[in-house]
């Protein structure tokens, strides 16, 4: 499976960074590099704060519920307002924003002023920003590279930097809160947003008018919501999304609690985990770039649905560090090869004019779903316990696999007249 991922030779390489030959790519890929790292360093530190003081794995998954809800009520009005205005703005703006929260968390933290319902409304505000930031975010990749066959390389490209900033920052921020405490760890996320907004700025790109500007919001609304739902492929792959975000991610919100009452560990223990998950899916996002064409990526879908569902069955299982690294790790593969693909698949088959509400219901799929699940997990393992929460979870993410590889055949029945309208497949 990862035969092409290391490169052999010059030409592999390439294939693995072409998308970075596009100049507003390569500064959007730097900028978000540096600015993904401290995000991370502030999530770990986040779930570390709230858990250390509370005790309460209900609150992680509540302050994961505060933090993601805004995207699943507003993204379909803001995946409206991304093909209707300049999504390019609408980043820098959302961006700044993102930085006067973490400064906000920074202060209350270092003076030693933070409460519950400062991180509450603070995670509530920032979700609000998110709604707005996450559409724009999603379908202005294909505006930043200058061939469009090269989507799908800076799709995975985009999963890389995530998760190499999933590997790097968690280790670091580990490190930093056991010698220093978390207030440093929001001061260096707030600082990293000047990266990420300098690269934003120094971006040349050319206004794309929009048909939408002056046409009835309600019905630019339903026209997205429409196409998304009676498209077969589009609703199939949001539709599997919205499960693997409701059972199948919502762990890592329990991983402060099952570094520490499983492990038997402390912080820089939950580094550890997340650094092994993000080491996977770092590896993971590489293969995804190595591949030149989407050829192939139902089956990928389906198969690491299934391998992502026996991750986290065989994690409610143990208690031992070193094969837990190992089982995060692969899991950590199977999460970004799914979602990884999932992601290019939408941005391939949804028309141009239409991409911004697409890509709006992908992110309500994703981080929308994602809060009623971090709340249920915390809900359910404050009740029956880490261990019994993580292997429902794997069952039900198991199932969701075997459903789609069911459907796999059928659904590439719609996706292959496409390939071949945008010459992807050739026909002979």
């Amino acid at each position: 499976m990862f035969n092409n991922i290391f490169p052999k030779n010059l030409n592999t390489l390439k294939n693995i960074i072409t998308s970075l030959h596009s100049r507003n790519y390569r500064l959007y890929f730097i900028g978000q590099g540096i600015s993904l790292i401290g995000t991370w360093m502030q999530n770990i530190a986040l779930s570390w704060l709230i858990y250390r003081l509370t005790g309460s794995v209900f609150l992680l998954g509540l302050i994961g519920f505060t933090s993601l809800i805004p995207t699943f009520v507003l993204s379909p009005f803001t995946g409206v307002l991304t093909d209707s205005f300049d999504k390019h703005k609408i980043m820098i703006i959302t961006q700044i924003f993102f930085m006067l929260l973490a400064l906000i968390m920074t202060i209350l933290v270092l003076f030693e002023k933070i409460e519950v319902w400062h991180i509450i409304t603070l995670s509530l505000l920032s979700g609000i920003v998110t709604a707005f930031d996450a559409p724009a975010r999603q379908s202005l990749v294909s505006e930043l590279i200058d061939n469009p066959e090269e989507i799908g390389n800076a799709v995975a490209l985009n999963s890389a930097i995530f998760n190499g900033a999933r590997l790097i920052g968690p280790a670091i921020a580990g490190i930093t809160i056991a010698a220093v405490g978390e207030g440093i760890c929001f001061l260096i996320n707030t600082l990293s947003f000047v990266a990420v907004i300098i690269a934003l700025l120094k971006m040349k790109i050319s206004v794309k008018r929009s048909h939408l500007k002056h046409s009835n919001f309600s019905n630019n609304l339903r026209e997205g919501f429409n196409y998304t739902f009676q498209s077969v492929p589009i609703r199939t792959l949001i539709f599997l999304l919205a499960i693997l975000s409701l059972v199948g991610l919502p762990f890592v919100v329990l991983l402060p609690a099952y570094a520490k009452e499983i492990l038997n560990g402390g912080s820089d223990t939950l580094g550890y985990l997340m650094s092994s998950l993000g080491a996977g899916s770092l590896l993971g996002a590489i293969y995804m770039a190595a591949r030149i064409s989407p050829i192939g990526l139902c089956r990928i879908i389906s198969n690491n649905t299934l391998f992502l569902g026996i991750a986290l069955i065989l994690s409610s299982l143990t208690d031992i560090l070193n094969l837990t690294l190992i089982i995060f790790f692969i899991g950590g593969i199977s999460m970004i090869l799914t979602l990884s693909a999932i992601n290019t698949m939408l941005q391939i088959i949804s028309e141009d004019a239409k991409r911004g509400r697409v890509m709006s219901f992908y992110a309500m799929a994703l981080m929308g779903t994602s809060p009623i699940g971090n709340l249920l997990a915390g809900s359910i393992a404050s009740g029956i316990g880490i261990p019994k929460t993580l292997f429902i979870c794997g069952i039900i993410t198991l199932f969701s696999g075997i459903w789609f590889e069911f459907n796999r055949k059928s659904l590439q029945k719609y996706v292959n007249p496409i390939y071949i309208e945008k010459g992807i497949l050739q026909v002979f």
